[in-house]
């Protein structure tokens, strides 16, 4: 089994956030989101995992220290890790075909920019399974439409009339993914793009047209990294997640507390520093931080950061950032200074 990571995309919506650490490396829970979803995902798999490629920007953007933290991911999962570049952003159709000599064999192709909870079998009847979430609102969504078999014979974007309540997440396993390269070589052969780029639907289509059989695996949680609202969401809900399993030590032997109370869920990273704070619920805080009379609640603070004399509520602070005041909801890129 393989595992495909499209990640070219520059996270615009998570500025600042991703101007100094591209999205997908962000810590949700203590954690780089791409680390979370591929760990998550090949615990849902439930058998070894042979490669895990990686489709990365411009090196400039995605640099050395990136290669190494996916490098480290892949071997941790006893995988090999092959690392593609894609120099343009063409679309979820061309990022795929970046990776093109690793497109072969069984594979799951995951888009690096959510996070899943999910307990299911893989049906070894499908050609393909594509991951999908039930949602309140389908017409917001691009959905799969279903026959009476619970075959997926249609994808449909945002509907305006009810087709079904299942989202399309991002995540899809092939059977043999040499077949999606196939069909996304003709679409690139025949330049047929939507909205200027090559999407992986198309290629989906064709694969239908030809009578291959699509199922749903349908997860328990869909949790998006898109902005910082929802990024802080799914810190909150990623830390209660990771409490109930209490499978992860989330508050380092190395901190030190004087005269601090940690309010549970909370993940606090090695050698951080509280005095006299109030730190939780829903907090993360990375490596090498110091909080000083400081109150935090849901709120997601990185690395060799200081912060004094704040009330912080809904917060997203970055990495190397030097913080002393009294604002309350704010987003603090990396090695900013408020004194």
């Amino acid at each position: 089994m393989k595992i495909i990571v499209p990640m070219a995309g520059r996270g615009s919506r998570l500025r600042p956030h991703s101007l100094t650490v591209p999205k997908p490396l962000i810590p949700v829970a203590g954690q780089p989101i791409v680390h979370r979803l591929v760990k998550d995902i090949a615990k849902v798999l439930k058998q070894p995992i042979d490669e895990i490629a990686f489709v990365l920007g411009d090196p400039a953007w995605f640099g050395d220290d990136v290669v190494e933290s996916l490098k480290a991911l892949a071997t941790s999962l006893g995988a090999k890790p092959s690392i593609y570049r894609q120099d343009q952003p063409l679309g979820t159709g061309h990022a795929i075909m970046c990776a093109k000599p690793s497109l072969s064999g069984p594979a799951v192709i995951a888009y690096a920019d959510t996070l899943i909870r999910a307990e299911f079998d893989l049906d070894p009847n499908a050609d393909s399974v594509i991951w999908t979430k039930r949602v309140a609102n389908p017409e917001a969504y691009g959905v799969v439409k279903l026959n009476e078999n619970q075959e997926i014979v249609e994808l449909v974007e945002k509907p305006k009339t009810f087709v079904s309540d299942q989202a399309v997440i991002g995540i899809y396993y092939f059977k043999n993914v040499a077949v999606l390269k196939g069909k996304l070589q003709e679409i690139l052969d025949e330049n047929i793009m939507n909205g200027g780029e090559y999407q992986i639907n198309d290629g989906i289509k064709r694969m239908m047209a030809e009578g291959k059989i699509f199922k749903t695996g349908t997860v328990d949680e869909w949790m998006d990294c898109g902005n910082k609202n929802v990024t802080l969401e799914t810190n909150t809900r990623m830390l209660g997640f990771l409490k109930a399993d209490n499978k992860e030590q989330l508050v380092a032997d190395s901190v030190v507390n004087n005269n601090a109370t940690i309010i549970e869920p909370c993940f606090i990273g090695e050698n951080v520093t509280l005095n006299n704070s109030t730190i939780g619920p829903n907090v993360s805080i990375g490596n090498n931080c110091v909080l000083e009379n400081a109150t935090v609640k849901n709120s997601l603070i990185q690395t060799h950061t200081t912060i004094k004399n704040a009330n912080l509520d809904q917060a997203m602070i970055g990495n190397h950032v030097k913080y002393d005041g009294e604002f309350k909801a704010i987003s603090i890129g990396d090695y900013s200074v408020l004194e």
